[in-house]
């Protein structure tokens, strides 16, 4: 067998992963999504192993439980075949790997740069020489949005390429701002430094990647968190699930010119980041999760107060929520909008609420349970129609199930006990792999270990990696004017997509 098969947030040694070659290596992990809907790509990225590149793939089965993952040496000079030109869902995995390595692939249908990091292998390639798809013809005329943007949004390009005001294709180029991220991690040796990497990662996802840094993190020390622990991020996350969703159909609002539920909303927005202030300090959950520890034990005094914020909360969103999903002019403009097929979700990959508005069921907090989610009995909130309604619908739903699945996590809060402290000693020439539902979708990160444990790779992808193509598809043959409700229904990350 040329795969070893992991749970979520397992480890094992380096060596235990079977290594083949390309040929193989292409073959199985192609057959593995082909007629597969339930199994899609959560990582696929290489490193250096002198003049060689080591490629690491890890592919999901929903059903299973089960991620496959696999390997293989190449020389960075051989042309390969690419994954992408048999399934589109690998596409930006091999630009990473083509943009960082040289690697050339043969057939891949749109090889370019993707993020334009300042390690990439080619300096040659500049973000200002962007090789955009062009159409020639007198009738069709380019609409370039960005990458400077009248609002707190941060740097991307859109290219539009448009037969009157209708959009007939739509190019997202990113690769404005980078960090360093992944790198840092590395250089980085101090647990604090990296925990509050992972809170950088993206500004909208505190909560969801640092669960996922501490995940790993405790997985390489094999250390077991105690379910008090687990209750506090479970919980976290669903605060800040609530808390961007409820922003974001504020945001829907503005778009579409509806003044009462985009000020509804935004006050409705305060009273939940107030209380993750409340509870650790800082409004964006920021010093709250930490590896092998508990920052700041929720109380029954904490638990009551949430009580008291919801129970004022939820009638009003109720109110406020009936409101726009009966208003005639507000559907008008949700539905039939924006809208990304099944087969195309299913192509490119698509995570989170991205795949789950075309009848896809997936969600890491089902499909790969970690944290106390197997407690709540988590159900996917899923819609057929994809299109901005669904978008907007997903988001109405998520925020009532996330206050079901808080009163029943409070209801019995945990009683405070000594809790062991994590022996930061990461298990030597190992592999780990940590997934989480973030409210945006699924965050995946990796971890290899050298000889003497300490970090050599660290890879992170952030749902945004899979969706922004989504995006690009829902304008298709609608009018430029609904770009911007498209664009907000989805909310995608450019520094989660950076780095």
């Amino acid at each position: 067998m040329n795969y070893i098969s992991l749970k979520n947030n397992q480890t094992i040694l380096l060596a235990d992963i079977p290594e083949s070659n390309y040929e193989w290596f292409y073959d199985m992990n192609t057959e593995f999504i082909l007629g597969h809907p339930e199994r899609h790509c959560v990582n696929y990225f290489g490193y250096k192993v002198g003049n060689n590149v080591k490629l690491i793939c890890c592919i999901a089965d929903d059903l299973t439980h089960e991620i496959f993952v696999s390997t293989c040496l190449v020389h960075k000079d051989h042309a390969l075949e690419s994954f992408s030109n048999k399934l589109l869902c690998f596409e930006k995995f091999e630009r990473e790997i083509h943009e960082n390595f040289g690697i050339n692939y043969t057939d891949h249908p749109w090889l370019k740069p993707l993020r334009y990091a300042s390690n990439r292998d080619d300096q040659s390639q500049t973000i200002a020489n962007y090789p955009f798809y062009t159409i020639d013809s007198e009738e069709l005329h380019e609409v370039g949005v960005g990458p400077i943007h009248a609002g707190i949004i941060e740097p991307g390009h859109f290219r539009f390429i448009c037969n009157g005001e209708q959009i007939l294709h739509l190019e997202i180029q990113l690769g404005y701002q980078h960090r360093g991220v992944e790198q840092l991690f590395i250089e980085k040796k101090k647990l604090l430094q990296r925990a509050t990497l992972a809170e950088s990662i993206a500004g909208d996802t505190v909560v969801g990647h640092s669960v996922t840094f501490t995940h790993i993190w405790e997985s390489l020390c094999g250390y077991e968190p105690l379910r008090e622990i687990e209750f506090s991020r479970t919980l976290a996350l669903e605060l800040e699930r609530m808390a961007i969703h409820i922003g974001d159909l504020s945001g829907a609002c503005t778009d579409i010119a509806y003044q009462l539920g985009s000020s509804v909303f935004g006050r409705l927005r305060t009273p939940i980041v107030n209380f993750l202030q409340e509870w650790g300090g800082n409004r964006l959950a920021k010093g709250l999760i930490r590896p092998g520890c508990n920052q700041f034990p929720f109380t029954p005094a904490l638990a009551q107060r949430l009580n008291i914020i919801l129970d004022i909360f939820e009638p009003e969103f109720n109110e406020m929520a009936e409101k726009l999903f009966t208003l005639p002019s507000a559907l008008s403009r949700f539905e039939r909008t924006g809208l990304v097929s099944n087969a195309d979700a299913l192509a490119i990959g698509a995570v989170g609420m991205a795949a789950r508005m075309t009848n896809i069921k997936r969600d890491i907090r089902s499909s790969h349970p970690f944290s106390l989610y197997s407690e709540v009995e988590h159900e996917p909130i899923i819609k057929r129609h994809g299109d901005v309604y669904s978008r907007v619908q997903i988001r109405r739903r998520e925020v009532e199930q996330s206050i079901k699945y808080i009163r029943k996590l409070i209801a019995d809060v945990p009683a405070l006990t000594s809790i062991p402290p994590i022996k930061n000693e990461p298990s030597p020439n190992s592999f780990s792999i940590s997934l989480v539902e973030g409210w945006r979708g699924e965050i995946c990160h990796c971890a290899l270990t050298d000889n003497n444990g300490d970090l050599m790779i660290y890879k992170i992808k952030d749902p945004s990696f899979h969706n922004w193509l989504a995006l690009a598809l829902s304008v298709r043959n609608n009018e430029i004017s609904d770009f911007p409700i498209c664009n907000k229904s989805f909310n995608l990350s450019y520094s989660g997509h950076d780095l």
